[in-house]
């Protein structure tokens, strides 16, 4: 008797039809907030390059709020601290979800982004620092080309007109999850500076209060949102950047809350509150803080100037070459070492088209640019523009890959969207449910 030969383990197949719904509908959203990530940067170089360059900073470093509250911020300040916090309390909710429903709850599933995400931050990072090292520059800036922007890469393939698989979108957005959360931690461990550990102390009142009411179901937001005011506030004070409380306030969401909802989490406060944040984020905080950082002066010999500092280089390479062999070094060593094979739709080239499309960073690499060098220095600039080129040149890169698969992406489109009995539901879930 002959033995079946067993089937070797697929990597990147295809999920439920409940987990590709929804990151659908994610994708869907911030699609429209890349699209205006890219107009409000574009605006802001536009502006930082005309001879009315002086009106964008004065713009940019007006103060306003109540200085005895220790909040007489700069609007620059209050985009990269306030209007990112809210930012930040998606992509809390969206890793609380992906744990708990999503497909970082299957340790089989999460094993690809997780390594792969985990190597697309550890390979650029050592790439910035042996080219700042060697050529005598600033290696505090390690972690700038660590952070993957899900909203411009996926902006980047909305322009290419790029159909990818739901399995390739699934590991874009639970990459960018994943990487968003190392550089959450990065921004709490490397940068922060005085610590007051009093205040802190006091930030865990109404941190508690807010996970109470939400355990309990509370939705009622003249509850909600002051304690959330105030938790940022106390966390700001304390030294810890202030995006920080945005994420622990929305890790504290319940998935499956007091009041039911069904097994996937669709119908949960943290479904609700991010179906309803992340039009706010996506459309507002996040192109409102890229037109306050991205408006950098490259006439007049600063792009010059700034080509030949080694953070541009490092930031430069750090995107382009680190993410690229970071991400497809990562999905492959999993391949190689769980005998795992793609999945008989995609080939290893999607791989690396996502790899590259992964180097291209702006909104947390922006972010972490100003903590390391201080808003408005020359190092700052030249990150910005390291930003800018190696987002561009990625962008580009990935634009040559993933056009030369565009017929097979439709084709799988085609067949992911067939629904021949008009049960909402595509034929090829209700197989797999099935099967």
């Amino acid at each position: 008797m002959v033995l079946p030969t067993p089937r070797a383990p697929r990597l990147l197949s295809r999920g439920s039809w409940p987990e590709a719904h929804r990151v659908a509908d994610a994708l869907r959203t911030e699609t429209v907030g890349g699209a205006l990530l890219l107009i409000a940067a574009l605006l802001a170089v536009a502006w930082a390059n005309t001879p009315w360059r002086d009106g964008y900073t004065t713009l940019r470093d007006a103060h306003i709020g109540p200085a005895a509250l220790g909040l007489d911020l700069s609007l620059a300040h209050w985009a990269a601290d306030g209007l990112l916090a809210i930012f930040f309390f998606v992509v809390g909710l969206e890793l609380k979800q992906e744990f708990v429903v999503g497909d970082l709850r299957e340790p089989s599933r999460a094993a690809v982004p997780v390594v792969a995400a985990a190597c697309g931050v550890v390979v650029p990072a050592v790439v910035y620092t042996v080219v700042n090292i060697a050529a005598d520059g600033r290696p505090a800036g390690w972690a700038v080309p660590t952070a993957t922007d899900i909203a411009f890469a996926l902006a980047v393939l909305a322009v290419l007109g790029t159909h990818l698989p739901s399995a390739l979108r699934s590991f874009l957005l639970t990459l960018a999850v994943v990487d968003d959360l190392i550089a959450i931690t990065i921004i709490a461990m490397f940068f922060t500076a005085d610590l007051d550990l009093v205040v802190l102390g006091l930030a865990l009142l109404p941190i508690a209060a807010f996970g109470v009411l939400v355990q309990r179901g509370v939705r009622t937001p003249w509850l909600l949102l002051p304690l959330g005011v105030l938790t940022w506030a106390l966390v700001h004070g304390s030294g810890i950047h202030a995006t920080i409380a945005g994420v622990v306030l929305g890790l504290l969401v319940p998935v499956r809350d007091a009041r039911g909802g069904s097994a996937d989490g669709s119908s949960s406060h943290a479904a609700d509150l991010e179906h309803r944040l992340r039009p706010l984020s996506a459309g507002v905080a996040v192109p409102v803080f890229a037109f306050m950082a991205a408006g950098v002066t490259v006439v007049d010999g600063g792009f010059g100037d700034a080509l030949r500092d080694p953070v541009t280089i490092g930031v430069v390479a750090g995107l382009v070459v680190g993410k690229c062999v970071g991400v497809l070094g990562g999905t492959f060593l999993v391949a190689r070492f769980t005998r795992a094979e793609l999945s008989d739709d995609l080939a290893w080239s999607d791989v690396l088209g996502l790899s590259l499309l992964a180097g291209i960073g702006f909104t947390v690499s922006l972010l972490i640019g100003e903590l390391a060098f201080g808003t408005g220095s020359a190092a700052d600039e030249h990150v910005k523009i390291g930003v800018l080129v190696g987002s561009v040149l990625a962008a580009l890169l990935a634009a040559v890959v993933l056009r030369l698969r565009n017929a097979t992406y439709r084709r799988i489109e085609q067949y992911e969207t067939r629904d021949d009995d008009g049960d909402g539901v595509p034929d090829c879930y209700d197989q797999r449910a099935q099967a």
